[in-house]
């Protein structure tokens, strides 16, 4: 038997040129996956495929609007069409919004900014993959919500509704989704300490929790207020949300749904 957690497996991310999505593109070829790599930058999409192809994984990618309904739909029918199935479907798709500004200085606007693309994102690309997952293949969708959803904090109104929303449709997904053998997780990483490395997304989330803590993005992250706020005094690594989510996608995982995994490191004791 093959010590590989996803061996044979057809996996499309969403968002795989981002930091989170191409760590977890990495993991899951490195565990036997197909790899379909789907985002709006081609040039990300590339890199990350290059680091795949470079170590014996099997990957394609293809520039998808993820806001394209007709367009998400398309590229999922030819990945069924030419590998038989989805078997997991991952949304890493990145938002930016505001973190910051409180109720009195925020603008409608800037608080549906989250709400709406990230529920969006999740909507069309989970009904994309659902028709071609599950029954005598068990299928997974993962999401990624964050620890906004329940921390009582202030400035954070439309990313806290947004990471609730997120986790709720998990749930309520894998509710519909489970008489069709497939399985729905929700993913709740913190800051990822790694992740501003790979590009300027989280360093520009960050911009204000940081100026407020008389930090740099970076010593917020690593080892400043951010970190400390955790009962591990410590952020998830890319590493550390990919290997778990290779897991939660692998049949090892099989009587896992309808949950959000906690990778907060204590920030939230659930």
């Amino acid at each position: 038997m093959s010590g590989l957690l996803l061996e044979d497996k057809n996996a499309v991310i969403y968002g795989g040129g981002g930091a989170i999505g191409g760590a977890i593109a990495r993991v899951f070829a490195r565990e036997g996956a197909r790899v379909f790599l789907a985002g709006r930058t081609q040039a990300k999409l590339d890199a990350v495929a290059e680091d795949i192809a470079a170590t014996g994984g099997t990957v394609e990618t293809a520039r998808v609007d993820v806001l394209d309904q007709q367009a998400v739909e398309n590229h999922a029918n030819a990945i069924a069409a030419a590998g038989g199935s989805i078997d997991i479907a991952l949304n890493a798709v990145s938002v930016m919004h505001d973190q910051g500004t409180v109720l009195a200085n925020l603008s409608l606007a800037e608080f549906m900014r989250p709400i709406d693309g990230f529920l969006r994102t999740l909507f069309i690309t989970s009904k994309a993959v659902a028709p071609h997952m599950g029954r005598e293949r068990p299928g997974v969708i993962l999401t990624l919500s964050e620890p906004g959803a329940k921390l009582a904090v202030g400035g954070i109104l439309g990313h806290a509704v947004s990471a609730a929303g997120k986790e709720a449709f998990a749930r309520g997904l894998a509710a519909e989704l489970a008489p069709r053998n497939i399985r729905v997780i929700d993913i709740r990483p913190h800051a990822v300490v790694d992740a501003p490395a790979a590009g300027s997304y989280t360093k520009d989330l960050f911009v204000q929790t940081a100026a407020a803590a008389g930090e740099s993005v970076q010593e917020l992250l690593e080892g400043g207020a951010m970190a400390q706020g955790t009962l591990l005094k410590r952020l998830p690594t890319l590493s550390e949300v990919a290997e778990t989510a290779a897991f939660l996608a692998s049949d090892r995982a099989g009587v896992m749904t309808g949950t959000v995994v906690n990778l907060s490191g204590g920030a939230l004791v659930d």
